[in-house]
């Protein structure tokens, strides 16, 4: 049986370069915490655990006093920012180049057109979408789906912006919709803001489970860009399978099979696909 692990697969360039950045500050200092997970993947949490990082939550975040936070991938609001200076927190800023340059998007249109919808495509009370909502001062709508569109008031201007991670598809038919039903003079404008990098991930992990007798999906069960691409699998190959662990595979799956693909989300790391792959060739 061949198995392969999908090269497009695994950590996206922001994640990269938080877990290095906490590599780093965890070679040089004792004690870093991070605030949230740093990655939706459980197993490298635990690895990183290992290595002396602390993941906390904000309300255990306003309680520290001088110490060392990172900030992950996904971005903050500026109110943590004001709550690190207030408390003298020297924080470790390892917010996604792309998000914060949308964050900055999202203040500078909010700042200039105070009084318009700013609406933001994403999953409500996703951390990156608190990080954007916070640029507006709490104001902006945030739409998870079409039907939800018509909630907004068409006689008003809109500012639509998508969280990086949303599907293409999805933002682009929310475009079409409300360029359909705006009422001029109301003035309607969209940025896709959405990361090509995540975005080109579809199509391609579709092509890549077409290609496969069976497909492992390994993903952390709080990865909304996980379930999107697992979702995407199992539309071209129904024998396709989530896990979050090599212990989740189980052999009666592989049934059959000439070939199995293993793939994850851009919160899943190498070393966790390859020892799903190991997991598969151990079962006799």
């Amino acid at each position: 049986m061949v198995i392969e692990i999908d090269e497009g697969s695994g950590f996206c360039f922001g994640v990269t370069t938080a877990i290095r950045k906490a590599e780093e500050e965890l070679a040089s200092h004792s004690q870093l915490y991070c605030l949230g997970d740093i990655v939706h993947n459980e197993g490298e949490c635990e690895r990183l655990r290992t290595m002396g990082l602390e993941m906390i939550g904000h309300e255990a975040f306003q309680t520290l006093r001088e110490a060392r936070v990172l900030l992950r991938a996904h971005g903050e609001p500026p109110a943590t920012y004001e709550m690190a200076r207030s408390r003298n927190i020297h924080l470790i800023d390892a917010t996604c180049p792309v998000v914060l340059r949308l964050q900055r998007r999202i203040r500078s249109t909010y700042e200039a057109h105070p009084q318009s919808q700013i609406v933001i495509y994403g999953k409500p009370g996703h951390a990156e979408v608190l990080g954007l909502v916070g640029q507006t001062d709490g104001t902006a709508r945030v739409i998870a789906c079409l039907a939800e569109a018509d909630t907004l008031d068409y006689h008003r201007d809109i500012y639509l912006f998508s969280q990086t991670t949303k599907p293409l598809e999805g933002f682009r038919r929310l475009v079409s919709h409300i360029q359909q039903h705006i009422q001029p003079p109301a003035r309607f404008e969209y940025y896709d803001t959405i990361c090509r990098q995540v975005a080109n991930r579809l199509p391609n992990v579709g092509h890549f489970a077409q290609r496969h007798d069976v497909v492992i999906f390994v993903c952390g069960q709080k990865s909304s860009n996980g379930r999107v691409l697992f979702n995407a699998c199992l539309k071209e190959n129904p024998r396709s399978h989530m896990v979050d662990t090599p212990a989740a595979i189980q052999p009666t799956w592989f049934e059959g099979a000439q070939s199995v693909g293993i793939c994850g989300a851009t919160s899943t790391p190498k070393w966790l696909m390859e020892q799903c792959k190991e997991r598969i060739l151990s079962f006799p």
